[in-house]
């Protein structure tokens, strides 16, 4: 699954009346007093239940559908009538203490007073867009349901956006709010004059800031160049009503954990739609830094049923001496985001004794591949094609490659486009078209296909770097870099990793007026500067320092050289 830079958003269908509700505060929800420990599994979500018609045709789809009405809404009616177990339908810790539990009754409450703060308070309107960029906090959860309520298209961003990054989404979708913490409203407020459309800014936060209205206050009742792809509620909110237990496997008794950053179609996947359409409990703990410790300890400490990560995620933990801790209720991994190591797969396996599931899907696409619970693993292999999905592997003209035969990875969209994939890629019809091949979406990864039906990823067709499942551009990075005085010419390939599966390598070419004899000072401050200029988690962990840089005739730098002959080396 191609985590991204790139920004999508979920355009809204809705035709829910809210209702104006009060509430204190959103910490006063008492947690619910029954446990969920030893209750028991159910095997059928009556919720997807009953959808069962749709997915064997005798029915056709709703034109209309709301995730939040018709999902989150009827469980809460189920829970109310004490049909569902009690586990909550949000669990949220920070590791320092805190703690958050809702109930689907709990949610839908919540989520109308922050749908009322949207639209009466900030004036947003059906189709209005607004920027997310919050870390793990229960607020983006809220602001997710809110907006599927209200029709307002929301616009997540990671957490580790810089000023120009945010500048550029903000004008690119032309959003008239955002919606971030104190971390990242100065890199907000150095650039909002050069937003004409952005008419509100909302800050998650105890203390005050100005300019900035209060999201806490107001909700309490006291008053990535990346391409944008959208998505609606029937892409990403009723495709797993018709896909079944695919990839999840899930049912009301269970509890998923999803590490992805809330900037990540994977959040959305993971940590929104899919769960709560079987009633299943999402747990998130802040994790305002990931380590192996809070991990494994979290894991140990709470009933967690099913784990997904990106493959960092399994390379950090299988390092540790995992005898040493005891796992609550884990019983399914999944990785997803890029190429999973075939060795981290024997070493979680050996050491927990359990599989790793690897998925692979797009921004655009959800997940379209998957190696789902029952399934035989291969090592390497990212699984079969999911329900509803015809997915192939294609040459140029669009003709279907036959087994073992490389080539582009391509899910069927005619005579019928199936559910989930996105609608468009926003104010960017020419871009739109280009994704489309004959019968085929073309996803831009390469790999080969087995008699079996297994896919093996390859890689991509452009440049982009994948990087503990962030992608990352290389002109991003090399245009930060040719801003410093030192550098008179550069280029960035990927290099392999053995933690975060690659990294961002820098060639340099240094400006003759410049000194050099202190590279290593230098290569310090060349990565300090990407920091400042991008985004953190884009700069070049290697530098490498040369004369010249391999090129064409016409002048082109050779990069696939330089990236072969750095893959070369392993």
């Amino acid at each position: 699954m191609n985590q991204t830079k790139r920004i999508y958003s979920i355009q809204l269908s809705i035709y829910t009346v809210l209702r104006k509700q009060t509430l204190k505060s959103l910490w006063t929800l008492k947690p619910p007093s029954r446990t969920f420990y030893g209750c028991p599994r159910l095997f059928a979500s009556d919720v997807h239940s009953q959808y069962e018609s749709i997915r064997r045709g005798k029915q056709e789809i709703p034109k209309y559908f709301n995730f939040a009405s018709d999902v989150l809404d009827k469980w809460s009616e189920i829970e109310k009538a004490g049909k569902r177990p009690s586990n909550p339908a949000f669990w949220w810790i920070n590791g320092k203490g805190e703690e958050v539990k809702w109930s689907f009754e709990e949610l839908g409450f919540l989520s109308r007073k922050v749908a009322n703060v949207l639209t009466k308070v900030c004036g947003l309107q059906k189709g209005d867009r607004i920027v997310v960029i919050l870390s793990r906090v229960p607020e983006w959860w809220l602001v997710n349901v809110a907006c599927m309520r209200t029709g307002i298209v929301l616009i997540p961003g990671v957490s580790q956006l810089s000023a120009k990054d945010i500048l550029y989404r903000l004008q690119a979708s032309k959003a008239t709010c955002i919606i971030t913490d104190d971390t990242r409203a100065p890199a907000v407020d150095s650039v909002a004059s050069e937003c004409q459309f952005l008419k509100t800014k909302l800050i998650v936060s105890k203390g005050s800031r100005e300019g900035w209205l209060n999201f806490n206050d107001l909700y309490n009742g006291t008053t990535g160049s990346p391409k944008m792809t959208e998505h609606s509620q029937g892409s990403l909110g009723f495709r797993p009503l018709l896909n079944e237990r695919y990839w999840l496997d899930l049912t009301p008794s269970d509890m998923i954990w999803s590490t992805a950053d809330t900037g990540w179609i994977l959040a959305s996947l993971a940590s929104v739609f899919d769960p709560w359409v079987f009633g299943s409990c999402i747990f998130i703990h802040k994790l305002p830094q990931v380590e192996s410790a809070t991990i494994l300890n979290t894991l140990c400490r709470f009933p967690i049923d099913t784990l997904v990560g990106a493959p960092t995620l399994f390379r950090m933990l299988v390092q540790n001496d995992l005898s040493n801790y005891k796992f609550m209720n884990l019983k399914h991994c999944m990785s997803g985001g890029e190429p999973l190591n075939p060795e981290v797969m024997e070493q979680w396996k050996s050491k927990t004794g359990l599989d790793i599931h690897e998925v692979y899907g797009q921004t655009e696409t959800g997940v379209i591949a998957c190696v789902f619970k029952g399934m035989k693993i291969k090592p390497g292999s990212m699984g079969k094609a999911a329900p509803l999905y015809d997915v192939q592997v294609i040459d140029k003209n669009a003709n279907i490659l036959p087994p073992g035969q490389q080539g582009e990875i391509a899910v069927r969209i005619k005579p019928i486009r199936p559910l989930g994939l996105f609608s468009e890629y926003v104010g960017n019809p020419k871009k739109t078209a280009e994704s489309e091949r004959g019968d085929f979406y073309v996803t831009g990864d390469r790999a080969t296909m087995d008699e079996d039906g297994y896919f093996q990823f390859i890689g991509r067709d452009d440049d982009i770097i994948i990087s503990s499942g962030y992608r990352i551009g290389p002109f991003e990075v090399e245009s930060a870099l040719i801003e410093h005085p030192a550098v008179a010419e550069t280029a960035v390939v990927s290099s392999p990793d053995p933690l975060r599966g690659e990294v961002v390598k820098a060639f340099v070419v240094l400006s003759p007026t410049f000194p050099s004899s202190d590279l290593e000072s230098l290569t310090c401050d060349l990565q300090e500067h990407v920091k400042k200029t991008t985004a953190p988690y884009k700069y070049p962990r290697k530098v490498e320092f040369v004369k010249e840089l391999p090129k064409t005739v016409t002048g082109k730098i050779k990069r696939n050289e330089l990236r072969n002959k750095e893959w070369g080396r392993m």
